[in-house]
């Protein structure tokens, strides 16, 4: 795989494009390890959902500018995370530009595809997130009923597949539909965010209900340890009216 790759800053933000005006990735120089756009945090929502140490074991499918795995890495230290990505050129990259560290005990990269990686590899995990594009904004084998299952069935019992899904695209009803097949219904898909992009949270097991002031709570809590910030998120998902009782699932 051959994919084109640009590099722009601006206001201090470093941005990741493969070939178009889509925003792959963004870092801010002076806090390389923080999420700078919005639906990256939201990747990480599952936090909220479930009690640390988790997750012990993260599986990423793309690297884009590694800031999930940067996070992942430097924020969450008892997190083993293993990374997927198609071009081995974006790895490169994103070591380059975007300071992913060097791989180790608790970092690895698999360069691959990422649908063939979970249904071949019989690993179990706690987090897994998916965030992977070409230069089109096509997911590709990404989006489909088989990969949704075989991600249902790599998970731990307290596991959280977090998708990013893009809610400008044709196929997004579609694929969002396939989602909640996979994991019957338990899907709890996060308010659209300025980009267009929709993230998607699901579980393999009955979903605990939380109340949104036990949320923010953590989402507090969070954001003092981490960084972190979801309490824009909270507060998102409850205008939306997406919680009418004050409480939600996953």
């Amino acid at each position: 795989m051959n994919t084109p790759i640009d590099i722009s800053e601006e206001s201090g933000v470093r941005y990741l494009h493969f070939g178009s005006d889509w925003v792959q990735g963004a870092m801010r120089l002076r806090k390389p390890n923080a999420l700078e756009l919005t639906y990256t945090r939201e990747m990480m929502a599952g936090l909220l959902f479930r009690e640390a140490p988790w997750p012990a074991r993260v599986l990423l499918i793309g690297l884009g500018a590694g800031s999930l795995a940067k996070f992942v890495y430097h924020h969450l230290p008892e997190a083993r995370v293993t990374v997927v990505e198609i071009a081995p050129e974006v790895h490169a990259v994103a070591h380059q530009y975007f300071r992913l560290p060097d791989e180790g005990e608790r970092l690895e990269v698999h360069i691959g595809d990422g649908a063939e990686f979970v249904q071949d590899d019989p690993r179990q995990w706690n987090l897994i997130a998916v965030d992977g594009f070409d230069r089109h904004a096509r997911a590709g084998a990404l989006a489909t009923q088989p990969f949704y299952a075989a991600c249902r069935a790599r998970l731990a019992a307290d596991g959280v597949l977090s998708v990013n899904l893009f809610g400008q695209l044709r196929g997004f009803k579609t694929q969002l539909q396939r989602l909640r097949k996979a994991f019957d219904g338990r899907v709890l898909d996060l308010p659209e965010c300025d980009s267009g992009n929709v993230v998607a949270l699901a579980s393999p097991a009955a979903g605990q209900s939380f109340d949104l002031a036990t949320l923010k709570s953590r989402a507090a809590n969070l954001k003092a340890v981490t960084g972190l910030d979801l309490l824009p998120t909270l507060r998102r998902l409850e205008k939306s009216g997406a919680c009418p009782d004050g409480s939600v699932s996953l």
